[in-house]
């Protein structure tokens, strides 16, 4: 497609003393389209030319005349701003979208680099609550964008498998645990026994200390404590993997900590022989006072390790084992110090690559209202969330659609794209409170809404082919002048820009809102216009348009992670 700022950057720096490349980097995009389509702000010239901005770029505007794309050019204040060849753009980009399909928009920024992405990350033996949906979500989503954009992609579900707590849990089985009840159901039991040992010890702080021995026990490879590990990894993997088949996500790597626990002491001892390992009341740490943050501790004064050991472990595993080009940890924002540990220490090592890490921190997740309830304390379940929304759904199309086919695989498609938009529309570093009546909605800025009109796509074109008429190149782009049409040419345009910045900032909610944006463009066009006509030119073209909304509205669904129905 036309890089229409290059135009823009090629004619503005023949007329002036700066290279292309900086004109283009200081081209914008207007906020209100009727200041045009791109604008140039003249201030930067003023030192050098000597000239008020605005006569600068009523000079300019003078000296370029036509520019090949563009049906004028204005001198605003300070701005040159440059207007598009609506016909010309439309008949453009609507070709390139139906050639293109899928491809659309997509580009090679990625090389074939390798980007390890880190997330869900969910407890063993601890339910699947409304908390996980963040990381799961922010994580696939940016695993589909990196894609996007030519990136190879590992995705790795870092469990939580180990720790002192799975001596707590082991102590509680044994002394309290019905095998039947837990064998039934398996992740709830396991919750209640190890919220009954806690509780048990606060009366009895010698359970503690047998916690302790126990998890002792696992790592050195205890046959019997390995076995009851085991039992509660496959036990919880079980139920994990029915949540991610509904999520519509795998993994390449469900290598958790106890997998990491064989890689820390040669990265221990690398630690100790730089001289980086300090003791302080008997842990072993390593000192960042020059980088003005508390000490990471590597081992606890009884020699076992911790969550931090075992995460530089796996950083230098990861390295080794992919050579990525980046390393993304999709982790709640209440881990932003454990991270800046990490990478503080990775750098004293020496691990250049230390700058490829990043943490893709987020907010917390709320829930109010609807039919929910928690199960096992003041745990809500995400598989409980999902069900709600597809339930009510489900009243929904009983109401408006009750006949309509393949309803129950709408039902779930619907219901659980409605949870996952939320999540994905909101900036990921801002707390957000759920809300169902509001996520179900078929009106506003929600996932039903983005899906129905993908279906209302749809149910065009097939009515459009019933009388002879499908998507195709061949059409007068001049007849998609109107308002609405124009408005929706703007956004498809703009399509790639909006997935790149996603890329740039780790920030899904920027395709999440593209596709609210363009679904309203295209309901607007659908109302003021009616597709299929007498005029088999006019409905070529609208039906052309509508095909190329399609397209690229099922793509921005995609990179959001949720489904694309054909009929609603």
């Amino acid at each position: 497609m036309t890089d229409y700022k290059q135009k823009i950057a090629a004619a503005v720096s023949a007329n002036v003393d700066m290279c292309s490349a900086d004109v283009y980097e200081c081209i914008e995009y207007p906020k209100n389209p009727e200041m045009g389509d791109y604008s140039f702000p003249c201030f930067r010239l003023s030192k050098t030319l000597r000239k008020a901005p605005a006569l600068i770029a009523k000079d300019l505007c003078e000296k370029l005349g036509k520019v090949e794309g563009f049906s004028k050019i204005e001198a605003a204040g300070g701005f040159l701003n440059f207007y598009l060849d609506d016909a010309l753009v439309a008949g453009e980009v609507i070709k390139e979208v139906l050639f293109k399909k899928s491809e659309y928009a997509r580009s090679n920024i990625g090389g074939g680099g390798t980007v390890v992405l880190e997330y869900s990350s969910v407890n063993i033996a601890k339910p699947f609550h409304i908390g996980h949906l963040r990381s799961t979500m922010i994580g696939e989503s940016l695993k589909r964008i990196h894609r996007f954009f030519g990136y190879n992609t590992f995705s790795i579900n870092y469990l939580g498998d180990y720790g002192t707590q799975f001596g707590k849990l082991i102590v509680a089985i044994n002394r309290w645990g019905d095998k039947a009840a837990i064998e039934q159901n398996p992740v709830p039991e396991l919750l209640k026994l190890y919220v009954r040992f806690h509780e048990e010890a606060e009366k009895d702080d010698s359970l503690n200390d047998e916690a302790r021995q126990t998890f002792v026990r696992l790592e050195n490879k205890d046959q019997e404590v390995e076995a009851q590990w085991k039992f509660c990894v496959d036990a919880s993997m079980i139920e994990f993997s029915r949540i991610y088949k509904k999520l519509g996500i795998d993994f390449d790597s469900y290598n958790g900590e106890r997998f990491f626990s064989d890689y820390m002491q040669p990265v221990v001892d690398e630690l100790r022989t730089m001289n980086l390992l300090e003791t302080s009341e008997g842990a072993e740490i390593v000192n960042l006072d020059d980088v003005g943050l508390i000490p990471a501790i590597v081992q606890k004064r009884d020699g076992s390790s911790i969550y931090f050991t075992r995460d530089l472990a796996s950083a230098h595993y990861r390295k080794k084992n992919y050579n990525f080009v980046k390393s993304i940890y999709v982790v709640g924002s209440t881990q932003a110090l454990h991270f800046k540990q990490l990478f503080a220490v990775l750098a004293k090592m020496g691990r250049q690559w230390a700058d490829e890490c990043k943490h893709v921190q987020f907010g917390q997740i709320s829930i109010v209202g609807g039919k929910l309830t928690t199960r096992g304390g003041n745990v809500i379940f995400l598989e409980d969330v999902l069900e709600a929304a597809r339930e009510e759904i489900s009243r929904i199309i009983e109401e408006k659609n009750p006949k309509l086919p393949n309803r129950e695989t709408v039902e779930k498609q619907v219901g659980y794209g409605a949870v996952i938009f939320q999540e994905l529309y909101t900036s990921r570093e801002k707390d957000y409170v759920f809300e169902m009546e509001k996520v179900t909605n078929f009106q506003g800025e929600t996932g039903p809404y983005v899906q129905y009109t993908h279906a209302r796509c749809c149910s065009l074109l097939r009515k459009a082919e019933a009388q002879g008429l499908s998507p195709s190149g061949d059409f007068r782009a001049e007849l998609l002048l109107d308002d609405a049409s124009v408005a929706i040419v703007k956004l498809l345009r703009k399509f790639g820009d909006a997935v790149e910045l996603a890329l740039k900032s780790y920030e899904p909610h920027h395709v999440a809102r593209y596709a609210v944006d363009l679904a309203k463009a295209f309901n607007r066009f659908y109302y003021e216009n009616p597709i299929i006509t007498d005029d088999r030119e006019l409905s070529g073209a609208r039906i052309a348009l509508v095909g190329a909304v399609r397209t690229v509205l099922a793509e921005a669904m995609n990179l959001v992670c949720i489904d694309a129905p054909s009929e609603m």
